[in-house]
């Protein structure tokens, strides 16, 4: 389990996280939510060791994260970057196997290949894995990263923004899959996302940062409310209940939908079209 005590991080004189504490569940999607420059991605960093905080601390399974050596961290928690860039040309295959690195140190073994040819059939990029990475497009680019990250095989999975490039029906197939994920193995992912209706079908809860703090950590239930949204993003919205899910109405007029939520039209109504959103 990963646990946060006053959290500082600045750039300069800009507090980018400010005494930020938490903890996460272990067994769980955690996603974290707020608008540009909340602080989302610097705390996942923070939480990856991939930048050093100000004040605070982070502790992992009870113990304070620096305390850990790097080939220890690396088969316990597997953490993929906003923006990811390689400079050697490699087939999808060659990227997918750097996730085994922290285990066979570049020597692969038999059962090595087995987990690398497991996590690109869940990727569903198997007929790809002999394609050169720079022949795919950004969405499919992703989805190799993400099964690069799967053939890590941690316990604990840190993404920043993996919607990142992905048209509709791929990010509905991304969170699919890293709910799947939770939900057969057990292992705890924690996310930085955009797209809170995406959070609030696919998380158990909900973590909002604004202007550094700590706003809430919630349940999607508690968390889809009209006032939290317009508290953290300071947007009008409305929450409708569509499948079972609440999903946040925000490209509305007072019209678009009733004070139940229930969605009465889409935001091309006429009602809109000479109002401004």
């Amino acid at each position: 389990m990963f646990e946060i005590k006053n959290l500082t991080k600045r750039y300069g004189t800009r507090k980018v996280l400010d005494n930020v504490s938490l903890s996460f569940k272990t067994g769980t999607i955690t996603s974290l939510v707020g608008a540009n420059g909340a602080g989302k991605s610097t705390l996942l960093s923070c939480m990856a060791r991939l930048l050093k905080q100000d004040e605070g601390d982070v502790f992992f399974e009870g113990k304070n994260i620096k305390e850990f050596k790097n080939a220890e961290i690396a088969k316990r928690v597997a953490s993929l970057r906003q923006n990811n860039t390689f400079s050697i040309r490699l087939t999808v295959r060659e990227l997918v196997a750097f996730g085994r690195f922290p285990h066979s140190k570049g020597r692969l073994t038999k059962k090595d290949d087995e987990i690398i040819d497991r996590a690109l059939d869940y990727m569903s990029m198997s007929h790809m894995k002999d394609k050169y990475i720079d022949q795919l497009s950004g969405g499919e680019r992703q989805r190799v990263f993400i099964a690069m990250i799967v053939a890590q095989d941690t316990d604990h999975i840190l993404l920043d923004e993996p919607l990142n490039n992905l048209d509709m029906k791929q990010s509905s197939s991304m969170m699919k899959i890293l709910r799947n994920i939770v939900d057969e193995t057990k292992k705890t992912i924690i996310i930085v996302i955009h797209d809170i209706n995406c959070a609030s079908c696919y998380s158990d809860e909900i973590v909002a940062l604004k202007n550094g703090k700590l706003m809430i950590q919630a349940t999607p239930e508690e968390f889809m409310k009209e006032e939290v949204i317009k508290e953290i993003f300071e947007v009008d919205c409305k929450i409708a209940d569509v499948a079972g899910n609440k999903i946040c109405v925000y490209h509305n007029c007072e019209n678009c939908a009733d004070d139940e939520g229930k969605v009465l039209h889409s935001h091309g109504c006429a009602d809109c079209a000479d109002k401004p959103l």
